[in-house]
C-alpha cells in the first residue's frame, strides 16, 4: 500500500470508527469540561470544512416543536435508502462512496476505489472491516450511535434530548445529545426542507467523546429501494478466514 492510501485507510478509520462504533450512545465517556473544550476547539478548526455551524436562526425547543414532529415524522416513514456521499474527517480529509439503508437494523459505508474498508450493520452487530490491518472490529448496535438511525421508532426524547434548532445553509439543523450525560457529546442532523414541508435528511455530523468530527452528507438519495444482493448487509470476511466469512 502506498503512503497516499496509507493515509486515507487511517482518515477512514479515525472518522467511522470514533463516530459510529466507538461512538457509544453519544460518546458519553467524557467529561463535561473536556468535551466543552474539544467542541470548541474543533468548530474552530473545520470552519472552512463543515457547513453545519452554530451561526444560524435559532429556534425555540419544546417538544411539540414543528420541526422535531417533522424530524420524526421523516424517520417514520424511511424503511429503504441508498445515496451517494461523502465524509469529511476532522482533519478536513474526505472520502466517498455508497451508503445504503434498511431499517430497522442495517446499513451499509463502501468506499470507492482503491479503499476497500466498509461498515455494515446486519441488524444484531455492527461491523468495521479495516482492509490495511485485513481485521474487522465490531458492536452491538445497541450499544453504539448506528442506533439512533436504526432503531424501528426513533423519537427525539426518552434517552434523547434536542438542545438546539438551527437554521442555516439551507438546512434544518437539529442537535442532540444523550439525555443523561449531555456534555459528553453530540450529533446533529441537517435536514433540507421540500416543497411540501416534509424534511429529507441531507447530512449529519458527529462529535465525539475525544473532539474527532466526523461529517457525512448525502447525494442522490433514492428511498424505498428493493435490495437485490442478499449478502449487502451481512458481514464477510474479504479474507474468507474464520467465522463470518
Amino acid at each position: 500500500m502506498n503512503k497516499n492510501n496509507s493515509y486515507v485507510s487511517r482518515t477512514v478509520r479515525i472518522g467511522i470508527m470514533v463516530g459510529v462504533i466507538l461512538c457509544a450512545a453519544l460518546g458519553f465517556t467524557a467529561g463535561p469540561s473536556s468535551a466543552q473544550n474539544a467542541a470548541q476547539q474543533v468548530t474552530q478548526k473545520n470552519t472552512a470544512n463543515s457547513s453545519i455551524l452554530p451561526v444560524a436562526t435559532n429556534v425555540p425547543v419544546t417538544p411539540n416543536t414543528a420541526e422535531i414532529q417533522k424530524a420524526e415524522a421523516f424517520f417514520a416513514t424511511l424503511k429503504t435508502a441508498q445515496a451517494r456521499f461523502v465524509q469529511t474527517n476532522s482533519d478536513g480529509h474526505q472520502i466517498r462512496g455508497t451508503f445504503y439503508l434498511s431499517r430497522p437494523g442495517k446499513l451499509r459505508f463502501e468506499y470507492d476505489a482503491p479503499n476497500k474498508d466498509f461498515v455494515v450493520a446486519d441488524g444484531v452487530f455492527i461491523y468495521f472491516y479495516d482492509s490495511q490491518t485485513g481485521q474487522q472490529t465490531n458492536a452491538p448496535i445497541s450499544q453504539t450511535l448506528a442506533d439512533f438511525i436504526l432503531r424501528k421508532n426513533l423519537k427525539l426524547s426518552n434517552d434523547l434530548k434536542v438542545t438546539e434548532i438551527l437554521k442555516a445553509a439551507g438546512l434544518v439543523q437539529i442537535h442532540i445529545v444523550q439525555r443523561d450525560s449531555p456534555d459528553a457529546g453530540s450529533l446533529v442532523l441537517g435536514f433540507a426542507e421540500g416543497d411540501d414541508g416534509a424534511y429529507h435528511l441531507k447530512k449529519w455530523r458527529i462529535l465525539d467523546s475525544m473532539g474527532n468530527i466526523t461529517e457525512v452528507e448525502l447525494f442522490n438519495v433514492q428511498t424505498g429501494v428493493t435490495f437485490k444482493n442478499a449478502n449487502l448487509f451481512a458481514y464477510q470476511d474479504p479474507q474468507r478466514k474464520g467465522y463470518n466469512k
